[in-house]
Parts: structure tokens; sequence; C-alpha cells
């Protein structure tokens, strides 16, 4: 990825920005760089806290201050706390900006070495009040475009290894949810344009924003091509309008008479530019998340397209930054559900950040015959499988909107695109499916059900592909309920309920089922009691979530309870333990709990 400064020296050419994707190409070479590097390296200091892509040193580094540090709040006092630390290393460290975490964006000066960043590291480190440090790392767009002629959407509706999107439309099309995608921007499309809303250009460096100024509200996408010698590729290479064909995915119009469809193509995008020439940076990828799932962000106007799912098909090497989970989890906390590819390196995803970060749902790609996708990476970090292409045979990739300029915008087009960047959208697609579906859902419980209610995969995944192949139709039927199937599931054990006295819990186990239960959950009591306004009756969910189905009543003088409730419980697992909680809150009557049952 790429990364702008705001300040006078983020203009500079200074930088010198080197493409994961190239040195991911040639593993080999790279490795012997790493090696080579290593070797500078003071003890103790790996060159994953000193380099921004492999074999490249940082030029900037992420710090987090503990709770109760003057450098957490004050910006004052982090750059006072950057000079000292630069001046005791022997480096020029100067203090660039406050991430929307809390964290502090130092400057190393100009082309340190991994040794230099190593010294400034260590300084850090040694403070009690630094929570973790780690560098601005370079990430890439995880695809491999192939522009071709048009051709079917095998991947939503395809018998053998399609998504089987199309059963879901009945029951919901992402109406009344904004997904942001945090990516390369977006070039307008017609086949796209009813669904955009406004988003954020957040690359702060005009080197890789390529758009002539820094951080802005224009997301729109200039082009990332790159001259030979560039991004450290021997040949050039041609604009990828990524961020497009990401978006077309999820929200495409349908039913338009043109183009392709989107997975939810009733849902709204937000482009939230952070990938520009070469890549983007983690610090503006951490803002990105913050601003997009509502945080707040230092000098960036507030969201008003908050977000409740995020896209990011987009990584590169290491394990997760602190700096980059902090992000995370503060966006899973606001309630967005995060989407992140698994990478394209066939190799194992603990590998590749963010795909490796917590709280995420990570989506490995698969081929038209529902196998593992040669490129794509696997293991058990994955959570599900979506399909990603192989235009080996053109057709068989994933056709979406893109643009047919090689460097700046020219006419609107499509093409097949394959890579870990195509299956993502297709999961972020149906979070949105399932958000609009029904509101009430979790990240947690978004990761859940679109795990539970996956398929096995048609084909093979040697190495781990998480839950299979995953399955909109089932998935969104699962998570919005709706009408009693008929399935009813009682407890005939009777117990007392004590006069005035603590609650009792009456269990019934259910399992089997799988997915949620839904909207219109039906609960019988059966109980005997001479003064009914005394009880209090509760249905308990297997997460421990309380349903009040009756409140105490001094006024109800009558005997019994014999009825059945309906309770909304589509946000809760249908299997596990259900319990019926009753209590006696008033003296001098006695009842008896003789049973209940669920309906499903």
């Amino acid at each position: 990825m790429r990364t702008s400064s705001s300040s006078p020296r983020g203009s500079s050419p200074r930088r010198k920005l080197i493409s994961v994707a190239a040195l991911s190409a040639a593993l080999l070479t790279a490795a012997s760089a790493q090696a080579a590097v290593a070797q500078d390296v003071p003890s103790g200091t790996p060159a994953a806290r000193t380099e921004a892509a492999p074999g490249t040193p940082a030029e900037r580094l992420i710090v987090g201050y503990k709770s109760g540090a003057a450098e957490a709040t004050s910006d004052k006092a982090a750059a006072a706390d950057a000079a000292t630390k630069g001046e005791k290393a022997g480096e020029d460290v100067d203090f660039r900006r406050r991430l929307g975490t809390g964290a502090a964006l130092v400057d190393l000066g100009t082309g340190p070495t991994t040794a230099d960043v190593a010294d400034v590291v260590a300084e850090y480190r040694a403070d009690p009040q630094v929570a973790y440090v780690v560098p601005d790392r370079l990430n890439k767009p995880l695809a491999t475009p192939n522009d071709t002629e048009y051709a079917k959407q095998w991947d939503l509706f395809e018998t053998t290894a399609g998504m089987r999107v199309p059963g879901a439309w009945d029951l919901a099309t992402g109406s009344g949810v904004t997904v942001a995608v945090i990516d390369t921007g977006y070039v307008t499309h017609s086949d796209l344009a009813a669904n955009i809303v406004g988003g954020y250009d957040f690359i702060s460096d005009t080197a890789v924003s390529v758009d002539g100024n820094g951080r802005d509200s224009n997301p729109a996408d200039p082009g990332d091509w790159y001259a030979a010698g560039e991004c450290g590729q021997t040949t050039g290479g041609s604009s990828s309008w990524h961020g497009t064909h990401v978006a077309g995915t999820i929200a495409a119009a349908t039913n338009n008479g043109k183009g392709v469809a989107g997975v939810a193509y009733g849902a709204k995008i937000s482009p939230v530019r952070v990938l520009g020439k070469c890549g983007g940076y983690d610090s503006d990828i951490i803002d990105a998340i913050t601003w997009a799932s509502g945080g707040t962000v230092s000098g960036v106007p507030a969201n008003a397209n908050v977000a409740k799912v995020i896209n990011m098909s987009l990584g590169g090497g290491g394990a997760c930054s602190t700096a980059t989970q902090s992000a995370i989890n503060g966006a899973v906390s606001r309630g967005t559900t995060v989407v992140v590819a698994a990478g394209n390196e066939n190799q194992n995803a603990a590998n590749s950040s963010p795909a490796n970060c917590g709280n995420v749902i990570t989506v490995a790609a698969t081929d038209r015959s529902g196998n593992r996708a040669s490129y794509s990476n696997y293991g058990t970090i994955v959570d599900i499988a979506a399909p990603g292409g192989e235009t080996a045979t053109a057709a068989n990739g994933i056709l979406s909107t893109l643009n047919s300029g090689t460097r700046t915008p020219s006419t609107e087009n499509y093409a097949y695109y394959q890579g870990t960047s195509m299956a993502t959208p297709h999961i972020a697609g149906l979070a949105a499916l399932m958000k609009s579906a029904n509101p009430a859902l979790t990240p947690a419980q978004i990761e859940s059900a679109v795990k539970s209610n996956a398929r096995a995969l048609p084909g093979t995944c040697s190495g781990g592909c998480g839950a299979g192949l995953a399955d909109a139709a089932k998935t969104v039927q699962a998570v919005k309920g709706g009408t009693s199937t008929g399935a009813t599931y009682s407890s005939t054990t009777a117990m007392s309920i004590p006069d005035n006295g603590s609650a009792v819990e009456s269990p019934i186990g259910v399992s089997g089922r799988g997915g949620y239960a839904p909207s219109t959950l039906q609960v019988g009591v059966d109980i005997t009691h001479t003064y009914r306004g005394d009880l209090v009756i509760d249905l308990v969910a297997p997460d421990g979530s309380v349903y009040r189905l009756k409140s105490a009543d001094g006024s109800d003088s009558a005997d019994d309870v014999n009825t059945t409730y309906t309770v909304n419980a589509s946000a809760e697992t249908a299997d596990g333990t259900w319990k019926l909680r009753v209590q006696d809150t008033a003296s001098y009557d006695t009842g008896r709990l003789n049973g209940w049952r669920l309906t499903f």
C-alpha cells in the first residue's frame, strides 16, 4: 500500500515505495535479501519490527502509548518524545500525526537503514510508557487482473461452485446497509453510480496519491499505474481500478437492464481510498478503518455514511500489528463487521496481514470447480471460502465493473479478475444481506452464521479453507428467521416455585438446527399458581440473553399461567440450552411449573 503525508516533507520524492506484489512474486530473491539485511539488525530486534516490506527498511513507525502517558493524548508530548528518542538513537525522528486509534505516527527521516530503524525501535521498546511500536508497513491490493469479454457470473449462481446468491434475494437485497470498500477508491461507472455514497481519500503522501494532494473528501481513483523501475518492478504496469471491481461484486446495480449484478445490490458503497501508486501504508488504513466504522480521526470530518461492513481486499506480509488490531477491534466494538482477503501467495495465511488479525472474517478463494484457487492462501485462520476465480481460462474469473484506461480513467467497461480480492467482496456482500435481513446481528453473529451455514467445498483444499464454501441462500434464511417451522422441543419435568423466593430455571436442549432462531419463536408455558400476578417469567437464550415474557402485576389475582408467548429471537443461535426462568415475588401463594415448550 502507499502512504502520503500532510506535512511538506510528505511531498518529497525521497520515499522509495517498494511493491509487496513484486517482492512476493520473487520469494527466493526476497528471502535472500532478508537474510542479508538481518545481519545488521541488532540482536533481539526481528526484521518484522524494522521493515515496511520484506527487505525494505521502514521510514515510519506507529507508536502506541499506555493509557495515562502524556504522549497518549498530547501531540506536543509525543513530538518531544520522538525528538528525544531520535537523539538517543542518533537518528532524525519526527512526530507526524495522531492516528484514529490514538497511536502516534513518527517519521525516521531520509533513507534509514534497517539498523537505523532497529535503533529507534529499541529506544521506544525500552520506554515503560510505550505499549507497542511497529513499522508502518506497505500493503497491496490482492488481485491479478485479466481483461476479457463479458460472460455470465458463475460465481453467484452456478450449481457446482457458485455461492447460491439468487436464493437469498427473495429475503434481502442489502437495503439499509452501507459497505465501506477500503481500497484504491472509485472510478465512475454507470452500473455502480446509483449505489455510491460519500467516502474519503485517506492517502496522505502525494507520491502515492498521484492526485496532486493529500487527504480530502474525494475518493476518486486517478489510476495506480507505474513506470518501469518503479514499485520494485522492472517493467511498468497499468492502472488496476481495483476498488471499482471490488465494489461492483458487492453492490453493482441489478435489474437495470445492463452489466453485472451485485451480491447485495440494495446496499450502498462508501469508497475509502488508501491504495495508490505502489500500494498503501498501515497508518492510512488504520485511520480508514476507524473513520469508516464511525470512529473519530483528527482533521477528518465525521462520517455521514457509517459502514456496518468493511471490505479489505488488500494485505502484506508479517504478523498483524498491534496498531492494526487496535483499529479493527475499535470497528467491531462499534458494530462493524470486517472482512479481509486471505492473500494470494499460496501459503499459510498466518503469514499475511490483515488476514491473520483477530476479529475479522478471513476469506480464501475457490475456482469454478470449487477447489482452492492455485494462488489462494490457506490455513487454520481462514474462516470461509468464496469464489475468487482462475483466469487461465478467462471466463473462469470474476466479472465486475472496471475502466478501460491504462493510466488515467477512460471509458467504463467490465473485466475478469482473479484473487482473494475477488472472493472477499462476495462475503462482504453476504454480510450486508444478513445485516439487511436482521439489523440486530452483531459482527460475531454474522461470522458464526456464515460459517455454520456453509456447504462442503465441492472440490479440494489442501491446507484448510475454513468452514467451506459460503452459501448465501441458506445463511440469509437462517438469520432472517421468520414463520415457525413447527419443530417443538419440550420439558415435562415439574418443579416447585418457592413462595417469595429465588427463581427456578427449567432447561431445554436444542441441537441439529443450525443458524438462528426465528423472529416468531413460540414459548408455551404451563404453570399452576394461586395468584399469578406474583410471577415474573423470562426466557433465557443459550448465550445468556434474557427475554421478559411476563412481569409481576399485583392487581392480577387470577390463577395459573397457561399460554404461549411469541418472541423475536432472530438474533439468537438456535442450538444450545434454552431456559425458562420463573420467580415468585410475593408471599402467601404457591405454585408449580408443570412444563414448557419451544416451537421453532
